[in-house]
């Protein structure tokens, strides 16, 4: 069974596509709903993807969380749908307060755009359970507003929950984010977000496959909760 995954598409996405299609080699079903509408349908999982949503004007991601499917997205992660940001994804979900922190220009003020190696600090997540805590990812990275920062005290919450998921190995961080974090999640287990490419790192012939890790993760949990619905 395909689960649906919904990709939210905004003026300014250029990863929807990229991230459809992993999805499909992946197993899923995957379906655009433009950034005007209010309802998602019937659906199984959400990807808020990557680009440059409304230009990235005021802050990146700051337009976005106002949309009408950012509300339907909301009420979706309320009731414990499973929402997966990716880069300006993540950025999005932190201006709507449904991740914690922010994500600010790159230490050095520039666009960065490279490989990066990526050490999984929490395998026990809908996101990541294909792999193994401690394992090694390389998956790109490609933005100029990546460096994810906290309130003081936030950062050590996170921690003892279990809520930093992947941190840029020591050396590898592209941005200069708090600690090396690369993706959190919120505190009930259900929304996460990365700033590295997952669905760019599917294809072995692009450099990696390690992004599937985390989509397939997606995907069969997505699975997982249709089933148990049934």
């Amino acid at each position: 069974m395909r689960p649906r995954i919904v990709v939210a598409v905004f003026p300014g996405s250029n990863d929807h596509r990229d991230a459809a299609w992993a999805l499909r080699v992946l197993g899923a079903e995957p379906r655009f709903v433009w950034h005007a509408e209010p309802e998602l349908g019937a659906v199984a999982a959400v990807v808020v993807p990557g680009g440059f949503s409304y230009g990235d004007y005021l802050r990146c991601g700051a337009i976005a969380r106002f949309s009408p499917v950012m509300a339907a997205v909301a009420r979706f992660a309320g009731d414990g749908g499973l929402v997966f940001g990716i880069c300006n994804g993540f950025q999005i979900l932190c201006e709507a307060g449904l991740l914690p922190g922010a994500l600010c220009a790159n230490e050095r003020l520039r666009f960065v755009c490279k490989d990066v190696t990526l050490v999984v600090e929490n395998a026990e997540t809908a996101f990541t359970f294909r792999c193994t805590a401690g394992s090694r990812l390389r998956i790109p990275v490609k933005h100029g507003h990546g460096r994810w920062v906290a309130p003081p005290g936030q950062l050590d919450e996170l921690e003892r929950e279990g809520r930093v998921v992947l941190r840029y190995v020591p050396g590898d961080n592209p941005n200069g984010s708090e600690a090396d974090v690369a993706g959190v999640l919120n505190a009930e287990g259900n929304v996460m977000g990365v700033m590295p490419h997952p669905e760019h790192a599917v294809d072995p012939l692009l450099g990696s496959g390690d992004g599937a890790y985390l989509l397939s993760s997606l995907v069969d949990a997505a699975r997982d909760r249709v089933l148990a619905a049934a």
